[in-house]
């Protein structure tokens, strides 16, 4: 017999769907973007005749935009509903990448970067607050997959831009990308549901979030995450070419940690949901101490073996504490902390390369490597601190 019960279920399992797929269309388009400016770099580079130097400032006009614009940009969005500001910042950000493609000479080239960046300034907080409302007590396992979606879109997009320059101006994939923008801005119109109302059980959730605490701390741990990654990955293609590995081992070396990244995202999130947020960060930071430690000592062979393994503790850590922010939120207020979150750990992926570079500078690579290693062990007294926080709010620890 037809149920009519069993209608509303459906509605809601097919719109939680739809909403997932709109929030990692978002961030693999986003994420894309912000990556595949080192693809087009070599390009600006014979365009304007710019130095190193000059490089680095033109990037981060695009990358300090988007890092630095996270919590206003929240703010000046939120009387918008989570559709609306996410159609909307992707068509600015598509716009920005139009506007570089145009022939106005670097001065072009650089609004275009601001813009674009103030663009993707958006996805990250409102997309995430979205996945958290719709997804709830299960959040932490959407935004695992949701932070994959990232990743997909920054071994996408470099790749095709990578691919198209050498037979196309830079200038038309350029405009090619803002193009590609357009259209899934146009997209999430028809995808992301209008009704993004929070169910009671949410409701719930909220309430216990204001009286949880610990936020501070969390943030903290994600800044240090993010260090120590970035760290690494400053020395691994040295260290690699100083165990005899050719430019092709170090693009495979890479390939093998990012390709575990990825993978380690899509899992930890899910992991941490089910044993416990503290306890899996205790063993994936460990777990990255060691890895990176061993990846100093061992042949060539061997460390690509490990390299993997590596970046699946590496990178899967953050999903975990992607899923925790919404619980400790300050005041229930996910998307303001989601922007406050996602400020820290850009801003030390953009600084920490350049401590441990100075501390290698002053010692050795290998003390740079160590400190990496170093910077992921005191994250575990900090997680520790947090248990009684999850314990006394009835969280999972």
């Amino acid at each position: 017999m037809f149920n009519l019960q069993n209608l509303p279920t459906k509605r809601s399992t097919d719109s939680k769907r739809r909403t997932l797929f709109g929030a990692c269309l978002t961030h693999s388009l986003h994420d894309g973007y912000t990556d595949q400016l080192y693809a087009l770099l070599p390009a600006w580079q014979a365009q304007f005749g710019l130095s190193y130097t000059g490089l680095a400032v033109v990037r981060a006009l695009y990358y300090g935009t988007m890092g630095g614009l996270q919590v206003p940009a929240n703010r000046a969005t939120s009387w918008l509903k989570p559709r609306s500001a996410l159609a909307l910042s992707t068509f600015v950000a598509a716009l920005g990448f139009v506007a570089m493609a145009l022939p106005t000479g670097f001065a072009g080239l650089c609004v275009g970067l601001v813009v674009a960046g103030a663009g993707s300034s958006v996805q990250h907080p409102r997309a995430s607050d979205l996945v958290t409302h719709t997804y709830g007590s299960e959040s932490r396992g959407a935004l695992g997959i949701y932070n994959f979606a990232g990743d997909l879109g920054k071994a996408t997009l470099p790749a095709i831009v990578a691919v198209l320059l050498p037979v196309l101006p830079w200038r038309t994939v350029v405009g090619l990308m803002g193009l590609l923008g357009i259209l899934v801005a146009s997209s999430l119109l028809v995808l992301l549901p209008t009704d993004t109302r929070v169910t009671s059980i949410q409701y719930e959730i909220e309430r216990k979030r204001e009286s949880r605490g610990g936020f501070g701390v969390l943030l903290s741990i994600g800044v240090l995450d993010t260090a120590t990654r970035m760290g690494y990955l400053l020395f691994l293609p040295f260290l690699i070419r100083a165990r005899g590995g050719s430019s092709a081992t170090v693009g495979l070396g890479l390939a093998l940690v990012f390709v575990g990244g990825a993978f380690g995202k899509a899992t930890c999130g899910w992991v941490g949901q089910r044993v416990g947020v503290v306890w899996s960060v205790v063993a994936t930071e460990i777990a990255t101490a060691a890895f990176i430690v061993v990846t100093c000592f061992t042949p060539i062979t061997a460390m690509l073996v490990f390299l993997p393994f590596l970046g699946m503790v590496l990178n899967g850590t953050s999903s975990v504490l992607y899923g925790t922010v919404a619980e400790l939120a300050p005041t229930g207020n996910t998307g303001r902390a989601f922007a406050l979150f996602y400020t820290g750990v850009i801003g030390s992926g953009g600084l920490a390369p350049i401590a441990y570079g100075a501390i290698a500078d002053h010692s050795s690579r290998m003390i740079g490597i160590l400190a990496s290693a170093g910077t992921a062990l005191i994250i575990v007294p900090l997680i520790l601190s947090l248990r009684r926080v999850f314990s006394s709010s009835g969280g999972v620890e």
